[in-house]
Formats: structure tokens, sequence, C-alpha cells
């Protein structure tokens, strides 16, 4: 007589059984996780070159190697690397400090709303920048605030002082903060709401019952209900710190120099597909992304020590 195996309480399957037993699932990931092998990992391969005097027409295996030379505009500080540099972690504080709150602010302000109708209508409005390009996104920008735009026009008509903001290098960093708030703040927003929707309303009517009113509910229920995705992404997002937007500023370089807007994304485009320094920008691209792996990682265990899982549990 045949008998049934039957898994244990506290008994774990064999690797070979859990392959089995989630087979479709494993089969469902299979093409993307193909494709992130293919677009992502095995690329990570080409970093080889910034240990070597990469020439295309020799290829990786031809080309002679050069050792830690490539990265000399980073342990000597060449200028128009420390210049790239600079612009990138101001753009990087701006974006901590302005970009990073305003989606938690403005999903704060949608799941304030009563009516579901008019919720839905503003998350539509709000949804729609993120989908359209930087292209139209900056062309939108310099037909409403160009020298030939909307504003300075009606300032003309009206005999005002017209203003200088598309092209304007001082204000070039706000600009880029600007328009990043536009576009993806509404998109950002998704997360947080959905996250807003998981607070057990019960949490609201106990806080109420006890006096607390609309800012120590948000204070004490809402933020706390918050508080894991928001670790959760401000960890990605120092990451992914150092990518300040390569399409928006490289749309909108000439129209202020590389002074103000080269950043470490437009260095290396600028010195390695156009300047043909392949290595040297090949070894800028991977310090930027030992950094970004850096900063995950004791982000993430500065988030274990105050008890919070972070991206990965210990």
């Amino acid at each position: 007589m045949l008998q049934r195996t039957t898994k244990q309480p506290g008994q774990q399957l064999s690797l070979g059984r859990r392959l089995v037993r989630d087979r479709v699932l494993l089969l469902f990931a299979l093409p993307g996780t193909a494709l992130i092998i293919a677009f992502h990992y095995v690329p990570l391969l080409g970093n080889v070159i910034a240990f070597k005097d990469y020439q295309p027409f020799l290829g990786i295996g031809g080309s002679d190697w050069s050792g830690w030379a490539n990265f000399s505009v980073i342990f000597n500080g060449d200028p128009a690397f420390l210049r790239a540099l600079k612009n990138t972690l101001i753009l990087t504080s701006l974006q901590s400090v302005f970009v990073f709150p305003a989606p938690i602010l403005l999903a704060l302000l949608l799941n304030s709303l009563f009516s579901e109708r008019i919720k839905r209508i503003a998350q539509s409005i709000l949804y729609l920048p993120h989908f359209m390009s930087w292209v139209i996104v900056v062309a939108l920008f310099q037909q409403m605030l160009g020298g030939s735009g909307l504003l300075n026009n009606y300032l003309r008509s009206h005999d005002l002082t017209t203003i200088n903001i598309i092209g304007n290098s001082e204000l070039f960093h706000v600009l880029l903060t600007s328009q990043i708030i536009w576009k993806d703040t509404g998109w950002a927003t998704i997360l947080f709401l959905a996250a807003l929707s998981q607070i057990d309303s019960q949490l609201y009517e106990a806080a109420s019952v006890d006096g607390a009113n609309r800012m120590r509910q948000l204070w004490h229920v809402t933020l706390p209900g918050l508080r894991g995705i928001i670790i959760l992404l401000f960890i990605l997002r120092l990451g992914d710190s150092l990518t300040v937007g390569f399409e928006q500023i490289i749309l909108q370089q000439q129209a202020v120099g590389r002074d103000v807007s080269e950043v470490l994304d437009t260095y290396v485009y600028n010195n390695g597909v156009l300047g043909g320094a392949w290595g040297v920008a090949a070894a800028v691209g991977l310090v930027k992304g030992v950094v970004g792996v850096i900063l995950v990682l004791t982000a993430n265990k500065v988030a274990h020590i105050f008890g919070e899982q972070g991206v990965y549990s210990r």
C-alpha cells in the first residue's frame, strides 16, 4: 500500500520539491529574468575596459591593459571631473530635499479628499506628465518660460521686465528640480497611496476617540504606517543618487554650458562616446556604480539597526 509523504511542521522542503511546486511561477518569471540578465548583468562584463586602453577597432580582447591609469582623473582631481561631481552632488541634494518628499505630501493631500470621483480625476491628471518624454517636457518649459515663451510675451505686452529663466546658468539647477517634480511626482504617489490604503481605519477611529485631531492622527497613525515604504524607497534612491537625469540635462546643456550642467552621466557621454576616451568614461561609470552599492548597503545596515527591514532582511 502506497504511503503519501506529508510535510511535517517545521520541516523544510528540498530544493527539488520547491522547484516542482513553484514551476508555474518560475516559468512566468523566466522571460523577465532573462531580460534582466541580458541587458543588466551581462553588460557589466564590459567594465573591464576601465582597466584597458580600449580601442573600438581592436575590441576588448585586443586592447592593451592600462591598469589604474584610467582612474587618474578621479585620483588626481581632474578639474572637469570635479566640476561634474560638484554639479551631481548639488542636484542630488536638491532632489533629496525637494523631489523625494513631494510624492509623500501629494499622496497625503489626495488621500484627504473625501470624494472618490474627484480623487480619481486628480490622479489621472497628475499621472499624465510621467508618460511624456523629456524632449516634450523640455519643449513645454521652453514654450512657457523661454525668452519668447508665454511668460515673457505676457510681461512684454504689459511693459514689464522679462525674466531670463531658460538659459540662465544661475537658475539651471532649480529649473531641473522643478521639471522633475512636475513630471514624476504624480506617478510616484502610487506606492504611497497603496500604503495609505493598507492602514487600518480603526486606528484613526481609536485616535479620534482619544481626542487626537487631524495633525495628531497624521503624526501618530499615518506617518508610522508609511515609514516602511519611505525607508525602502529612500534606500533605493541613495543607490541611484549619483544618477540625476542624463536625457533631461543633455537636452538643455548647450543653452547654459558645461560649467553648471556637466554631471557624471554627461561627463561619461561627452568623454566616452563623443571624445573617444572610452577607458576613462568606463572608469568613472564603474566608480559611480560602486559608490551607489556602498550607499545602499550602508543605509540598509542603518535601517536594520533601527529595527526596519530595509531593502532586504538580515
